[in-house]
């Protein structure tokens, strides 16, 4: 079974959780015991101080006279013991005997709890009175409201007392959780940080987590993607360096030719030659900027929708002048508009770019049509100029300078571009397929 990130990180979160939850527990339990005992302790210690103070004479001593007796325990001998207060009427009111700090309460025949203010200045004090079975007595134990809320806050104090460190305790364990958790990642992560965008190597071989199975694939595709754009990119530049160099030197010697040969046709032929090899490196050159603004163009502006048919007639009418004056024919066939998400400018280069092409390969009164496809979402350009290079069914082979930046833009938009077969009448065609 394929292990997975999101169960090992529950677990590893719910198994702190447990620890800590049930050590929480533990010290709750053993609190809760503890403050019990002590609860039932200073209840002893209280009802002994009352029948210390009863005595034997079945009447209370006088209030707050006295003490406990020498060689004994003092009177408050326990934290959680209460100063209770008593006082016992007979059946008219009259007050038989009391105990403690409490003021005498008013007389009345009311039984069961009450809070009352006694005592200048006035106090609170929680009382419970009851009659005796015969209704000849009645007793009332008074307590004071403060030194209750007292007791009530130091119980509460130890209560929460653990509370106060399991927040901490529970963040610090699921941090720890959770880093070990995520530890895989933290793995992959240096793995992705220690490639070499220099060296195509994929990533180390290891049993994957599901999550991070398909993380790792698309990284080492990507991977390999780069290399091989980085492998085009270079042979590109060695191309373009090559294509560039030869127009260069022959312009050297074209240069030299022309200054040292006499006036005449020899004079002419270099000075052509010279013209022919300008155009040819300015061609390069116009080339190489259209590379570099492609590249500029996919970082800088967003991309949009463009309707490729009037994109088309805008290229067609920009070279209708230069078809007009070497006699070709330009023509554009469209069912209807093809939209594609792109780069407008880099579109109008591609198909620049693919009639420039044909009109410089192409002999005089060749026909060049741009073919537009809606259904097929394709853009074919052919002519009947039978250019050089073609196979024997029509296909023409390589691309030059100019195809490969064409290339590059049907690249940048998901399109695929090629050489293709041309229609009934055309000699060579080419064609962009968008997805």
């Amino acid at each position: 079974m394929t292990r997975s990130l999101t169960r090992d990180l529950t677990a590893w979160t719910l198994g702190a959780l447990v620890l800590v939850w049930a050590s929480f527990i533990a010290v709750g339990w053993k609190t809760g015991q503890h403050e019990a005992d002590e609860l039932t302790d200073g209840h002893l210690a209280s009802t002994a101080a009352l029948l210390v103070a009863y005595g034997t004479t079945g009447r209370f001593g006088a209030a707050g006279a006295g003490g406990a007796p020498p060689g004994t325990l003092p009177l408050k001998a326990h934290d959680y013991q209460q100063s209770l207060s008593v006082a016992i009427w007979d059946r008219q009111g009259g007050l038989v005997t009391r105990t403690g700090d409490a003021p005498v309460p008013p007389f009345t025949g009311a039984e069961g709890f009450q809070t009352l203010r006694l005592g200048t200045p006035a106090r609170e004090w929680r009382t419970f009175s009851r009659w005796d079975a015969a209704r000849a007595h009645k007793v009332m134990v008074l307590l004071s409201v403060q030194e209750r809320d007292e007791l009530a806050d130091d119980i509460a104090g130890q209560i929460i007392e653990p509370g106060l460190w399991v927040l901490p305790v529970i963040a610090l364990v699921l941090a720890l959780a959770i880093r070990r958790g995520l530890r895989p990642l933290y793995l992959l992560t240096r793995e992705v940080h220690a490639l070499d965008v220099q060296q195509p190597r994929p990533l180390p071989p290891a049993r994957r987590h599901e999550e991070f199975a398909a993380i790792a694939a698309a990284i080492d595709t990507l991977a390999e993607r780069f290399q091989a754009a980085l492998a085009r990119e270079r042979t590109l530049a060695g191309e373009l360096a090559h294509e560039l160099r030869t127009p260069l030197a022959s312009l050297q010697l074209q240069a030299r030719a022309a200054r040292e040969a006499p006036e005449g046709p020899q004079r002419e032929g270099a000075l052509a030659r010279l013209e022919a090899d300008a155009l040819r490196a300015g061609e390069v050159l116009n080339h190489l900027l259209a590379l570099a603004r492609a590249d500029r163009t996919v970082v800088s502006e967003p991309a949009q929708q463009v309707e490729l048919v009037a994109l088309a007639q805008e290229v067609l009418a920009q070279h209708a002048t230069a078809a007009g004056r070497t006699g070709h024919e330009l023509g554009l066939v469209a069912s209807g508009p093809l939209y594609q998400r792109g780069y407008a400018v880099l579109l109008q280069l591609a198909l620049r770019n693919l009639v420039e092409n044909a009109l410089a390969h192409t002999p005089p009164g060749a026909l060049i049509e741009v073919r537009v496809d809606p259904e097929a979402r394709s853009v074919l350009v052919c002519d009947t100029g039978g250019r050089g290079g073609n196979a024997p069914g029509g296909v023409a082979l390589g691309l030059g300078l100019g195809h490969q930046v064409v290339e590059k833009i049907a690249r940048l938009h998901g399109a695929r571009f090629g050489p293709a077969p041309p229609p009934t009448g055309f000699s060579t065609a080419y064609l962009l397929q968008f997805p």
